[in-house]
């Protein structure tokens, strides 16, 4: 896309192996993928394919499963938690991939962030500052988790926020936390969303659509706006969900697509918000 690189997720629910989906978002137009590491993911095939198909990596994001005992859970678990991320730093370092994107808390019961939790980060944050590796943290649910760690980590040159669009209406009730970190935004996973579904305001990690772009009630004019604001700085990424989530529906017409359509409908959208922010810039 002319002046702004675009950057899209693998996905392990397509029906196509990692190479072919490298070498399908770069015939589309994408110019660079992120990927969630997993114990199964083998990074030097990974990077070889990559570097055959000319894409580049842009993020690795850490699996968020331990997210909560790093706040609360026993020091067997947290440590569990750290090795994992320390890992993923390795990772990020074995394939170029400046960022590790993080979840700051998993789970909807726990409110309350505490300092052990937030010196058990550290010393993933400090393993990352000595590799070269910038740690972004994400709103999800539980903001107040999201908050203590960019108060704690305020003058880290390795902590940032990677923003989603997405999360914003369905874990953090439209707030607009571009407004609050946009000052260290190190990176987007942009997605649609319909919002939080329960009439009482109740969330669920089942509202987490990640619909493509103009599939759902995202005021995508607003997001240009406020990433305009901000001096947004490298490629736009989006996070994008293929399959629906247990006992939802709104993602099924993706499945009936063939992948390649569905790549290139995201690129469409893609580019349709890259103008939209060039307009703006101009």
């Amino acid at each position: 896309m002319w002046k702004k690189h675009l950057v899209m997720n693998l996905s392990r629910a397509a029906d196509m192996s990692f190479a072919d989906q490298l070498k399908l978002l770069k015939a589309t137009g994408f110019d660079g993928f992120f990927v969630t590491w997993g114990k199964d993911l083998n990074l030097t095939e990974l990077m070889e394919q990559a570097q055959a198909a000319d894409i580049s990596i842009q993020s690795i994001h850490a699996p968020w499963d331990k997210a909560a005992d790093m706040w609360h859970g026993s020091e067997e678990k947290a440590n569990a938690g750290i090795l994992e991320l320390r890992t993923c730093i390795d990772a990020c370092v074995q394939c170029g991939a400046p960022i590790l994107v993080v979840h700051a808390i998993v789970g909807f019961d726990k409110h309350t962030p505490t300092q052990i939790g937030l010196s058990r980060f550290a010393q993933a944050v400090d393993y990352a500052a000595e590799k070269g590796i910038q740690i972004a943290f994400e709103n999800t649910e539980g903001e107040e988790y999201l908050e203590a760690l960019m108060d704690y980590f305020a003058d880290n040159d390795a902590v940032g926020f990677c923003w989603d669009s997405g999360h914003e209406l369905c874990y953090n009730h439209s707030q607009d936390l571009l407004a609050k970190y946009g000052s260290r935004l190190l990176g987007t996973h942009l997605n649609d969303n319909l919002g939080i579904k329960a009439y009482d305001g109740t969330i669920t990690w089942l509202d987490d659509l990640h619909l493509l772009p103009f599939d759902g009630i995202v005021d995508w004019d607003d997001v240009v706006k406020r990433l305009h604001r901000w001096g947004i700085q490298g490629p736009l990424t989006f996070e994008l969900n293929l399959k629906s989530k247990p006992g939802r529906h709104e993602n099924d017409l993706y499945c009936e697509m063939p992948y390649a359509r569905y790549v290139a409908e995201a690129y469409k959208r893609a580019c349709r918000i890259a103008a939209m922010l060039i307009a703006a810039e101009n």
